[in-house]
């Protein structure tokens, strides 16, 4: 990811080499919907550099906040008392960032966040919290996975958590700023992996024969920094956003097994070894193109009430552009939508039909989308 930490930060996170540089173009989007309005207003502000959030069932929203504080909002307010607290080492990209609840949190209350260990050496960290009301229980932190050693790069860490229809736990990693990582199944650096929600294999993972240890939780391979990614509801359909280099920004389409050419190839591919994005965008800091592709959800909530055109889309954003589209996973298309967030870093579509979009600008926000019928 490319959060905006620093000037210095963001530079060098742009500065980088080639790729395959090669795309089509885009065929003409659809028009935009007419009639009503689109609002957006501030849920909550003062969020210290903001990363990831989750939806509870119950209506609270959990936010990870990149120092280690996981707050909670609940009913419109910032509750002082985080949910809970882990030491992180966060630096650069580095930090508690990635969250989600359990299919089953009404009855078990699980928690699963994926944080920067600092010790024994600095790694990146998959762990389960059980709540207790509005915090996790003292003392209830279980380590699910350990990944490799990070180097002393401290960018492209991943942090995506979702559960997938088959109730395993699928977690996106970086690749540490090291290209090779994602090729290799010694390790599970630029992958996305699948869980059991105990921490195991599931028996039915795709690379079982060429892996051995924790490396037999690879499910997919060759992506440089799946931050954020999402399942669309009924359909199970993952589409995967995966931050490009200096060129291209990918969603790929999530197949077992597959490799997505990363760092051989960057967007679109004619190699049949690799596995093309279904959708890519150039880079530009304005609101046309952008430089790192965020957030990522389907509007398929329980209570739509956005116009018929957005259902069952792909929503996706862009940490420079600001920006907020929509693709029809059908057809490919991609339709502008609304424009002036500030360095957004997730988005979720909620079960009352909104849209909430996390930013990091503005002093760390929680926004949210509705939409007003003539």
């Amino acid at each position: 990811m490319r959060l905006g930490m620093a000037p210095l930060l963001l530079a060098a996170l742009l500065a980088c080499g080639g790729g395959n540089h090669t795309n089509s173009p885009a065929p003409p989007p659809p028009p935009p919907p007419t009639g009503g309005q689109f609002s957006v207003a501030t849920v909550v502000s003062g969020l210290a550099q903001p990363t990831a959030m989750a939806l509870v069932p119950d209506g609270r929203i959990l936010v990870c906040e990149q120092g280690g504080t996981l707050r909670v909002v609940k009913g419109g307010t910032l509750l002082a008392t985080p949910f809970l607290t882990v030491p992180v080492s966060a630096s650069g990209e580095r930090g508690l960032i990635g969250v989600t609840v359990d299919p089953a949190f009404a009855t078990n209350g699980y928690v699963y966040v994926y944080y920067t260990a600092p010790t024994p050496a600095v790694h990146n960290r998959l762990s389960r919290f059980t709540a207790s009301g509005d915090q996790a229980q003292p003392g209830s932190e279980v380590v699910l996975l350990d990944l490799d050693n990070l180097s002393s790069a401290t960018n492209h860490n991943g942090g995506g958590l979702h559960f997938g229809p088959d109730g395993k736990l699928y977690v996106g990693v970086g690749e540490n700023a090291t290209g090779s990582n994602a090729q290799t199944l010694s390790n599970l650096l630029g992958k996305l992996l699948r869980i059991n929600p105990d921490g195991s294999v599931p028996a039915d993972n795709p690379l079982l024969a060429q892996t051995s240890g924790k490396n037999r939780l690879i499910w997919a391979l060759g992506l440089r920094n799946p931050y954020t990614f999402a399942f669309q509801p009924g359909t199970g359909l993952l589409l995967i956003n995966d931050v490009g280099q200096d060129t291209w920004e990918e969603i790929n389409k999530g197949q077992a097994g597959a490799n997505y050419g990363w760092p051989a190839t960057e967007g679109m591919t004619s190699n049949p070894a690799y596995v093309s994005p279904i959708y890519t965008y150039q880079h530009g800091l304005n609101d046309v193109n952008g430089c790192a592709i965020v957030g990522g959800d389907f509007y398929d909530p329980a209570t739509p009430t956005f116009p018929a055109a957005f259902l069952h889309q792909y929503l996706f954003m862009d940490y420079c552009g600001g920006w907020l589209r929509r693709l029809d996973p059908a057809t490919g298309l991609v339709s502008d939508w609304l424009t002036g967030f500030s360095s957004p870093v997730d988005l979720r579509v909620a079960p009352d039909g909104s849209v909430l979009v996390l930013g990091r600008g503005g002093g760390g926000t929680l926004q949210r989308v509705t939409y007003t019928t003539p």
